[in-house]
């Protein structure tokens, strides 16, 4: 395989990860208890709170050399999920069986967006740049594919505990994670214009999951089970951050 090909797989990586993490929810009783709902939605609460630390935010400070990109950048991302939470009550979401669960899909939206710097990130690796060599941004793919696997079973998990189908949560979590080779296509076409501002892209997601943590996730899972996920699912993504970062 030529380095094209490797290319293509590398792009892919990321959302292979989120799709065999999606996937766990078929092992994974449709009718469960609160305290495994507050479990899981608390194992998601841990998750993004250090994924937008070591992923997001460190990574934007680093890669700007200044904090200012990373304050604004996460305060844009506060104000637009405000905005977004704001307007959801407005839309009818009965049809995708969320209205019952709101909390859920902010979580969706706020991985989503997550998973798009993470993709432009991938596309900056693999733009061909004297930087990054084909080695590390191969390295990078398989980094962030591994850490692909538990957000694609905080997407879906949730809604199958909530009283989704499990296809239908599956499909959620694939779409989820589709955002990223598309990210980093676009990144690639148009890497002279987006490296220079990545460092926001980086923050601003970084905000978008702070907000559903704190306004959603910690109040619904508000128990020992969910404290309990919180602290599995921050050393978790921690460990996975610092070893594969």
């Amino acid at each position: 395989m030529d380095n094209t090909g490797y290319s293509i797989v590398g792009l892919l990586l990321p959302l292979l990860g989120t799709t065999l993490g999606a996937a766990a929810i078929f092992f994974i009783k449709k009718k469960t208890s609160s305290r495994f709902h507050k479990l899981l939605l608390g194992i998601a609460a841990g998750v993004m709170m250090a994924a937008s630390v070591w992923s997001l935010l460190i990574p934007s400070v680093e890669s700007s050399g200044s904090v200012l990109p990373a304050v604004v950048g996460f305060l844009i991302g506060i104000g637009a999920m405000l905005l977004v939470d704001f307007f959801i009550p407005e839309v009818n979401f009965k049809e995708h069986e969320l209205q019952r669960h709101g909390e859920s899909l902010l979580l969706f939206i706020a991985v989503t967006l997550h998973n798009i710097p993470e993709g432009m990130a991938v596309g900056v690796a693999f733009s061909g740049n004297e930087i990054i060599s084909f080695a590390e941004a191969i390295a990078l793919s398989v980094g962030i594919s591994v850490q692909n696997i538990p957000e694609g079973t905080i997407i879906s998990a949730p809604l199958v505990s909530g009283g989704m189908s499990k296809k239908r949560a599956f499909i959620y979590g694939i779409i989820s994670g589709a955002v990223e080779p598309i990210a980093a296509i676009i990144t690639i076409l148009l890497t002279h214009f987006i490296a220079p501002i990545l460092p926001y892209v980086l923050s601003f997601a970084a905000g978008a999951m702070i907000y559903v943590v704190t306004n959603e996730l910690i109040p619904e899972a508000k128990s020992k089970s969910g404290t309990l996920g919180t602290a599995i699912g921050f050393m978790t993504m921690m460990i996975l951050d610092v070893i594969l970062g």
